[in-house]
């Protein structure tokens, strides 16, 4: 029986470390839906996948593209009738957009001293299971963009004008 078309491709996307340790993880529907569940999913994944030399697998009726660099151990799962190069695609994207974010250095210590900036790249590559992109270098500008625009940094607090400084630290003033 054919499966209706959906944009609903992903189910899953998370980063393990050569122990089998969740560093990373975003579940995208039901199929998993308490904490024990995933756990005990990603540590049998990290255990049919963590010694071959594949990029495949196909596990509990879900195709799981996976890839390993130093220490880290990267997955992106989808459903049995998946197109295996689609999620293929947001694998690369994913390991290629985190290669530049970490300075070439997709290992655990790196990631996790960038945790936020992998969470905003995986964000951008796919959303609630429907993949958004797969170009990491539009990935990464998108990243940079948010980067560049968040918060008050220490540029941004030299271009408050005075009066708006000053009633700013009024306003944090014991008596005020």
């Amino acid at each position: 029986m054919l499966q209706e078309p959906s944009l609903y491709t992903i189910k899953a996307v998370f980063i393990l470390d050569n122990d089998g340790h969740r560093l990373l993880a975003k579940y995208y529907d039901d199929t998993f839906p308490s904490m024990k569940e995933q756990r005990a999913f990603e540590k049998n994944v990290f255990n049919k996948t963590s010694r071959t030399d594949s990029e495949i697998a196909f596990f509990g009726g879900m195709t799981i593209v996976y890839k390993s660099s130093i220490d880290l151990f990267l997955y992106v799962v989808g459903s049995s009738h998946e197109n295996e190069l689609m999620l293929m695609s947001v694998l690369t994207c994913l390991f290629e957009s985190l290669n530049h974010i970490l300075r070439k250095n997709v290992e655990k210590r790196w990631l996790l001293e960038n945790m936020d900036g992998a969470f905003l790249v995986l964000d951008e590559i796919v959303d609630g299971g429907v993949i958004l992109e797969s170009d990491p270098q539009q990935v990464i500008q998108k990243v940079n963009f948010r980067a560049d625009d968040s918060g008050l940094t220490e540029q941004s607090v030299a271009q408050v004008s005075l009066p708006r400084l000053i009633l700013l630290l009024w306003s944090f003033l014991p008596w005020h």
